[in-house]
């Protein structure tokens, strides 16, 4: 299903526009004020919840940490469970890890081990998907315990940075709300 012409404006028009942030020549998409505008959050949580309503999910992961805020909701709206995927150190058990490289230097996500189970369906959600790094770690961390990627969705696409391209290079579909072009 794809979203008609006036909810996506709507949901565009709610997203706040930050330019030169964290630096110079760098517009921030900011969707707290998306998530503060209740109209505006149910729509998009409606929205990326449905391409996956019979889809046979078991678990949404959702990526720190606004991805958690949103995947949450997703899984509340599809009735199933929540996997939170969280940078390196912030899980209290024992966990699986996945590091990638970052423009200068590199990261890490986690996931409990016992998370998953083995062949469940999880679906990916984080607010914006750009280069695609932190989704691809995510994606291979899931894997990695055993879950099958039912797909990712976002609210926001940056498509001049690749990231869902290289998404679905790994295989997995890709769902985005909005996207703003050439930033």
């Amino acid at each position: 299903m794809s979203l008609e012409p006036d909810t996506r404006a709507d949901l565009r028009a709610a997203i706040r526009t930050i330019p030169d942030f964290p630096k110079p020549g760098i517009q921030f998409r900011d969707v707290t004020t998306l998530m503060g505008d209740a109209r505006a959050f149910d729509a998009a949580v409606s929205e990326l919840a449905q391409p996956y309503r019979n889809a046979d999910i078991a678990k949404v992961a959702g990526i720190e940490a606004r991805g958690f805020i949103l995947g949450g909701a997703v899984a509340r709206e599809l009735g199933v469970g929540f996997t939170p995927v969280r940078k390196r150190g912030k899980l209290p058990h024992d966990t699986l890890i996945e590091e990638y490289e970052l423009e200068y230097g590199s990261d890490a996500v986690e996931i409990h081990v016992d998370a998953l189970e083995r062949g469940e369906r999880v679906l990916v959600v984080d607010d914006l998907i750009a280069t695609g790094g932190t989704a691809e770690a995510a994606i291979k961390l899931i894997r990695k315990a055993g879950g099958e990627i039912a797909g990712a969705a976002f609210v926001v696409d940056l498509p001049d940075l690749g990231g869902a391209v290289r998404i679905r290079n790994l295989g997995v579909d890709v769902h985005a709300l909005v996207a703003f072009e050439g930033e």
